[in-house]
């Protein structure tokens, strides 16, 4: 996958932004090396941006806006990806197959490190594979937890939800918080991304062995937990104390799922509350743990489960011998019975989804997946959802989103807990999350404090 020539490499990032530098293979470089290079260049784009441009219109208000939940307001800086309703999301110009291109692969393995994703949303740039390797190496010697954070997450009922325990062990790593000593001691503005990226780049390595030690407690306490691999990636290791290290084609599609939802822009709920959160001036453990209690919602992060079990009531109603039609009249079932059809569409896409088209992708490379009557079923659907979907009339993107095969595939290879899959989900995100909070730092951003309108003041400056 790697012995590409550089000038592919640069022809396959030629739509990267100019502020982004191309310097990646010629020598090694640290993530701090790197980040050193890139911060003062972004904040004088930002200097600029406010000393040219600060008074320039980018959008309107409108009272739906206010009343809806500012769906679709532009008002928020996130350097790391931007979401466009055709394309899908870019991550620093790089689409999803660019990525899979580019982004260095764990040894012996063929799909993109969430280390290396991780390296290019905070960088702008792509990382080589020795410094994806070096970094993989510097979070594993940070990914071992805390002893009283062990004890604290072995101490909560099993009957507990996954994601409240992963939001709360989170919040329990700030006791060892760079960020929060540096700032109680006093230190300058300008050095306070240092020591929040030290804390974003411990909170990632742990949360791997956090997720895995909810895991085992919940649905395999008996069982004891694999002790942190030095020599393996993040993912590698997540599988390997979850249990399923023996299963390499699991691994693989956890790093693949783990990259591509490592980000999807910031006003998603779950990224949204942590960078509001982390305006205060909250470390990261704090902010991502708010960030967590929101994924956590029925509206964000739990849609995967929904959908298998949807799934899971379709092939049993219909059983093992599937045709489009009776998978039309079940979607034209759920339809009626004033239910949404769960796995499609999305509050910014108008297209199809580059992660589920991704996913498929990986299903279609492997004889189990293609077999199996679940993810058939899953394929099948996709074809004919979006044209019952137009003709219902009642949703904007009619096409198929990532959770539409996403827990799926999970399910079929072993890991059928439905409540912990929101927990997964929870490990990928924190790549966008934390990268903000880096960023955030670096560039100066204020609290965030929007204005606030009753019924009553709407209607006055209605009026008026």
């Amino acid at each position: 996958m790697f012995g590409r020539s550089v000038p592919l490499a640069h022809s396959l990032l030629r739509n990267v932004p100019a502020g982004v530098g191309l310097r990646r293979w010629a020598s090694t470089k640290t993530l701090r090396e790197t980040l050193q290079e890139v911060i003062p260049a972004k904040q004088e784009q930002l200097k600029k941006l406010k000393a040219e441009h600060s008074q320039t219109v980018v959008g309107e208000v409108k009272v739906e806006n206010i009343i809806g939940g500012m769906r679709g307001l532009k008002a928020m800086l996130w350097e790391a990806s931007v979401l466009d309703p055709n394309e899908g999301i870019r991550f620093h110009g790089l689409t999803i197959p660019d990525c899979q291109k580019v982004l260095p692969p764990a040894p012996g393995g063929k799909e993109m490190t969430a280390e290396s994703m991780f390296w290019l949303l905070l960088t702008g740039r792509v990382p080589s594979p020795n410094e994806s390797s070096q970094f993989s190496a510097e979070l594993a010697e940070k990914a071992e937890l805390p002893a009283f954070v062990e004890n604290f997450v072995d101490s909560l009922p099993r009957t507990l939800h996954p994601m409240t325990q992963l939001g709360m062990g989170v919040a329990a790593l700030n006791h060892d918080s760079q960020f929060q000593a540096a700032y109680e001691r006093g230190i300058k503005k300008s050095e306070y991304w240092t020591y929040m990226l030290e804390d974003c780049l411990d909170l990632a390595a742990k949360l791997p062995a956090l997720a895995a030690r909810i895991y085992r407690n919940v649905y395999h306490p008996d069982k004891a937990i694999a002790p942190v691999d030095k020599n393996m990636d993040l993912v590698g290791n997540y599988s390997n104390m979850l249990g399923f290290g023996h299963n390499e084609s699991l691994t693989e599609y956890l790093r693949l799922y783990i990259a591509l939802h490592g980000d999807h822009e910031g006003g998603n709920a779950s990224a949204h509350t942590s960078h509001l959160v982390g305006s205060t001036l909250s470390d990261p453990y704090l902010s991502y743990s708010a960030a967590l209690f929101a994924l956590a919602g029925p509206l964000h992060g739990l849609a995967n489960q929904e959908v298998l079990r949807w799934q899971m009531a379709m092939q049993k109603e219909i059983g093992e011998s599937v045709s489009h039609e009776n998978i039309r009249d079940y979607l034209w079932k759920t339809l009626r019975s004033g239910q949404v059809v769960p796995g499609y569409g999305h509050g910014v896409l108008r297209n199809p989804d580059p992660r589920f088209i991704a996913l498929q992708e990986f299903c279609k490379a492997r004889p189990e997946l293609q077999a199996s009557s679940m993810i058939q079923l899953v394929q099948k659907t996709a074809e004919v959802a979006p044209d019952v979907l137009k003709e219902h009339g009642k949703t904007k993107n009619p096409f198929p989103n990532v959770d539409a095969t996403s827990g799926c595939v999970l399910y079929h290879y072993g890991l059928t807990e439905f409540k912990y899959y929101t927990v997964i989900f929870g490990v990928s995100r924190a790549l966008g999350a934390l990268t903000q909070l880096v960023w955030a730092r670096a560039l100066g951003l204020p609290i965030e404090r929007p204005k606030s309108y009753s019924m009553d003041a709407l209607e006055k400056l209605i009026k008026n």
